[in-house]
């Protein structure tokens, strides 16, 4: 058994809502573990050029939970399962090209736009725009469960590595393994109160910005200029065109985007309240829950949103685990960025 590798990164990131670092710990291994370049991998993944597919295809829509959630379906209908989980400010097309890798190697790939993104809507008008952690984990167990899924491999980056974190850890009987890029996110509302070092505060300067009145009417006007930006600082080495974000940006334009991101990040800093039929839960992830199925965790070597150190949360994974440095200037939009990296860890982890 081999220590895992970590990244030379001092601060502890809000992104992780963990208070205090952990050791680092051994941990079981997968195929092609610790540092990897971004394309390279197994035979059973074919070459593939980031953006070599722009679409996918015409979307479905299906009744699950509080939502009329819009995703896109590929791969055939009897395969195993996989869930792939966007985060913010990106869109299903983080996985236009993942998507068809898993496919062609036989899973069934469900690709479903978050609450406030795309064609997923709300199915009243009375339900509370709430983007909490828990509300937002149980729209994955909703899906699963209109689908007729019982168990899928989850993988996913930003909110959607949160997501599947969360799922597996509070329902381990319906995640098969996961994959998660910068590894272990659940928190809690209490851990994101201590404050960081001053640079690492300044990584949040967009969390500061929604909790002000000032900052809402700015995303809601400015919300493609905005993401844009956010693109830029959090993958600076990626040269994304402007198809390539246009395509992403108009998820944007969903009437309940910007009351979803606004109160996800307020409702991380206690600035505003969520559900009470939430809060069983939130006390247990609150806790700090161990993932117990086997999980390969991901990190871009050009990641330059806020994001852990891998020795923070290595003994929050008790199952069989690796850790994977994508290597190649590879951001935080890591599955666009590095698809056949990406499609090669969910294969990986699901045959463990």
């Amino acid at each position: 058994m081999d220590k895992i590798r970590t990244l030379d990164n001092t601060n502890q990131h809000r992104r992780s809502f963990l208070g205090t670092a952990a050791m680092t710990v051994a941990a079981a291994q997968f195929g092609l573990a610790g540092s990897a370049a971004a394309q390279s991998g197994s035979k059973r993944i074919p070459p593939i050029k980031p953006g070599a597919h722009t679409s996918f295809g015409p979307l479905k829509q299906i009744n699950a939970g509080l939502l009329n959630v819009g995703y896109a379906e590929a791969g055939p209908s009897d395969g195993p399962a996989v869930l792939l989980l966007h985060g913010w400010p990106y869109d299903i097309h983080s996985f236009a090209d993942v998507a068809p890798l898993l496919a062609s190697a036989g899973n069934r790939v469900i690709v479903p736009y978050l609450r406030g993104y795309g064609t997923t809507r709300f199915l009243s008008n009375d339900t509370m725009r709430n983007g909490q952690q828990a509300a937002v984990a149980l729209d994955t167990i909703a899906l699963m469960d209109a689908l007729k899924i019982e168990r899928a491999t989850l993988a996913g980056f930003d909110w959607g590595a949160r997501t599947a974190d969360i799922v597996a850890a509070l329902w381990p009987e319906r995640c098969k393994a996961l994959v998660s890029v910068s590894g272990y996110l659940i928190g809690s509302q209490e851990s994101g109160k201590a404050p960081l070092p001053p640079k690492a505060e300044l990584e949040w300067w967009y969390q500061y910005y929604f909790a002000t009145e000032r900052g809402r009417v700015g995303y809601d006007k400015y919300r493609r200029d905005f993401s844009k930006l956010i693109w830029q600082l959090a993958s600076p080495k990626w040269d994304f065109d402007d198809a390539t974000f246009d395509r992403s940006a108009a998820a944007f334009d969903n009437p309940d985007h910007v009351a979803i991101v606004i109160h996800n990040y307020r409702w991380r800093l206690d600035l505003a309240e969520g559900e009470a039929k939430y809060d069983d839960l939130e006390k247990k992830l609150a806790q700090g829950p161990v993932i117990t199925v086997p999980t390969i965790t991901l990190e871009g070597d050009a990641n330059g949103a806020p994001h852990p150190e891998p020795s923070s949360y290595a003994n929050k994974f008790s199952g069989k685990y690796a850790n994977r440095i994508i290597k190649g200037g590879i951001g935080h939009n890591l599955p666009q960025e590095a698809p056949r990296a990406f499609a090669e860890a969910i294969i990986d982890v699901a045959e463990a």
